[in-house]
């Protein structure tokens, strides 16, 4: 993608092969599987790209300690990144329509599943219509009912700004969704956005977002639910996350500090922290063979620090990437390497290689 990347240091990125289901109307629906262990299912939580989306070394880090202990399945949706062009608008049941083909074709009677943003009707709207297929139901910075996302006023002119200017459309949405984000991390999002979409295909994604209503479908979810939203949402209202755990059965809420929309960005351990535990899952541990002791298990957090060390980012550029301060970076990498038995950003490289490849 040129410019859009974030700067490659040589190193080969976590192995995830893409590969192609058959989406309700025909078109093939681009899915990727990483990890190992029970299917953890992750609808698209906006128009995507999983090439692109994995070149971010920060959205790596963020689903590098899921994979450590589930098998991660993430896919394009119809008319965006990799899928097959969408035959118009899907609406909520040509959604959930992919969704169901994905989990069909690679044959997963049941799964649990991490519906983030956009993504939350939708696993609502499947876990309510197939309760047997849903083990355990995630939703974060979700919602149910659209219209309440911002006022009428709003939602049309941004709608308006992306069919006319999807440029200056991708970089408003980048600066929404990436708050927190350094102006390098913006960039490159809203490049991805303009990569994985038309703005016709863009501006239908939204105002199909904005025009789904689950609220009659939350009383019907059965599975174990958890929500997570973070208090100064400025995509997502706070409220509105609230608003599930309340009218969805026996679910919990983990309400979390920040202003970043998508997890990746701001502390995005402690979602991860919480997906985790509420999975009953502890982080993997380092594979055999490699060079760390026996206290080599590390936190989400250190993960996607490593991960990022392996990458030849900087303290700063790390702290830049998390939403951190240097010295956070400094003190993790510092413990790191005391867990590892280490002395060196090379050798915490060569950890993280040897863990990659034993998955």
């Amino acid at each position: 993608m040129g410019e859009a990347s974030p700067r490659s240091t040589g190193r080969p990125n976590p192995p995830r092969q893409v590969r192609f289901a058959a989406g309700p109307s025909g078109a093939g629906i681009a899915y990727a599987t990483v990890g190992t262990g029970r299917p953890l299912l992750v609808p698209p939580a906006w128009v995507s790209h999983l090439e692109l989306l994995w070149q971010d070394p920060a959205y790596r880090a963020f689903f590098t300690p899921l994979a450590g202990v589930r098998s991660v399945v993430q896919y394009d949706p119809p008319g965006s990144g990799l899928s097959g062009p969408s035959p118009g608008p899907q609406g909520l049941d040509g959604d959930v329509a992919a969704l169901e083909a994905v989990a069909d074709h690679l044959e997963l009677d049941t799964v649990d599943l991490l519906g983030i943003s956009l993504a939350a009707p939708v696993s609502v709207a499947f876990a309510a219509r197939f309760p047997q297929r849903v083990g355990r139901l995630i939703l974060y910075g979700g919602y149910a009912d659209g219209r309440q996302i911002a006022s009428a006023k709003v939602r049309a002119a941004l709608l308006d700004m992306i069919r006319a200017h999807w440029g200056l459309g991708s970089e408003v949405l980048a600066d929404v969704f990436l708050p927190e984000g350094s102006a390098e991390a913006k960039g490159h999002f809203a490049r991805l956005q303009r990569e994985a979409a038309s703005a016709q295909s863009a501006a239908e994604m939204l105002a199909q977002c904005y025009e789904i209503d689950v609220t009659d479908l939350l009383a019907q979810v059965a599975a174990p639910t958890l929500v997570v939203h973070r208090h100064d949402d400025r995509a997502i209202p706070y409220r509105l996350g609230r608003e599930l755990a309340t009218r969805i059965p026996g679910a919990s809420l983990v309400s979390l500090p920040g202003r970043s929309h998508f997890p990746f960005v701001g502390d995005s351990a402690a979602v991860v922290r919480a997906i985790l535990e509420f999975l009953g899952e502890e982080p993997a541990a380092s594979p055999p063979g490699s060079p760390a002791g026996p206290s080599a298990e590390l936190t989400p957090r250190q993960l996607q620090v490593a991960a990022l060390v392996a990458d030849g980012l900087t303290n700063k550029e790390i702290g830049q990437r998390l939403g951190i301060e240097e010295r956070s970076a400094e003190g993790h990498l510092e413990r790191i390497r005391n867990r590892l038995g280490v002395t060196s950003r090379a050798q915490i490289a060569a950890w993280w290689a040897t863990r990659v490849s034993a998955r």
